[in-house]
């Protein structure tokens, strides 16, 4: 896995939350930044992709374990 250099926890918040926090997140990081966001909410594994591919980033890698959600979006 890329090591992110800015991570996000939106653990224990529900849509549209991480997605919006995500978005924030990115908008505020330059080119090349790795961001990791860590959920719980299950519709994270559809809204991420979505919201990565509309904002022209790159989805590295997706986990999931034990209820969580982790992606690693590179800032494009």
């Amino acid at each position: 896995m890329v090591e992110p250099t800015h991570k996000l926890d939106v653990l224990g918040h529900y849509c549209p939350v991480p997605v919006s926090k995500a978005r924030k997140a990115l908008t505020d990081l330059v080119e090349g930044s790795i961001l990791m966001v860590i959920a719980d909410d299950p519709e994270t594994m559809h809204d991420m992709p979505v919201l990565v591919a509309r904002l022209g980033h790159r989805l590295v890698d997706v986990e999931k374990s034990a209820g969580e959600f982790k992606f690693v979006i590179e800032v494009c």
